[in-house]
């Protein structure tokens, strides 16, 4: 496959609430045979119970690689089969971990989807509850194969096996590995001008960058 084109290989919900922490988390997702509408809220059938910090329109759908998957197969010596990281989609074919923020995914079963990559996910103490492994959400989050939230542009049906298109993307050319990487505040100025429909958090976090480098020139 081209670096423009991919499949949906999993579409995956929640399987079961769990509770680490004391707290209720849906990073339990399994796997769906069959068609799964994707409104702008997310996948039907599928929960966000800290909404303070998931969902919302955007991080309305988290996307995950099967490459990156196998990445982890082979550094943890365990499977990590589809879903594992709480991924709603996983992909086959199409690089997440740097695609362009802002870049639209076009799903092309019958009346698909149209998705919008907003930012990187930043991964929390669930995941390292979740996978039984000690403060494993840094080790992910220093990787930077993070995954990453997709706004939904247009609602549609997504299944496993549709032919996914990168039907647009934006010239600015930051990806989400470089947003995931660092706190650089030229990273962080490009976006801030090239891309007025920013995420909010990422806007904020952007804003920030720039504005502690600014007081940092002598």
């Amino acid at each position: 496959m081209s670096p423009g084109t991919g499949r949906i290989g999993s579409v995956n919900v929640v399987h079961e609430i769990t509770h680490p922490h004391l707290r209720d988390s849906a990073i339990d997702k399994r796997p769906v045979a069959g068609p799964v509408h994707v409104d702008l809220l997310g996948l039907a059938g599928d929960t966000q119970c800290d909404t303070r910090h998931h969902g919302g329109r955007d991080k309305a759908v988290y996307a995950y690689a099967s490459e990156d998957n196998d990445w982890w197969t082979h550094a943890l010596g365990r499977a990590i089969a589809p879903g594992t990281f709480g991924e709603n989609l996983t992909m086959e074919g199409l690089d997440v971990t740097h695609a362009v923020i802002g870049e639209h995914w076009r799903f092309s079963g019958a009346g698909g989807a149209l998705l919008q990559v907003t930012m990187p996910r930043t991964p929390c103490t669930n995941l390292s509850a979740h996978m039984g492994i000690k403060q494993f959400h840094a080790r992910f989050d220093a990787t930077g194969k993070v995954g990453a939230y997709l706004r939904v542009l247009e609602p549609g049906p997504v299944r496993a096996g549709d032919p996914v298109t990168v039907e647009h993307r934006p010239g600015h050319a930051v990806t989400v590995a470089e947003v995931c990487a660092g706190r650089d505040p030229d990273v962080m100025q490009t976006l801030l001008d090239a891309e007025p429909d920013l995420a909010e958090v990422l806007r904020r976090l952007a804003e920030r960058v720039v504005a502690r480098s600014a007081v940092r020139q002598p």
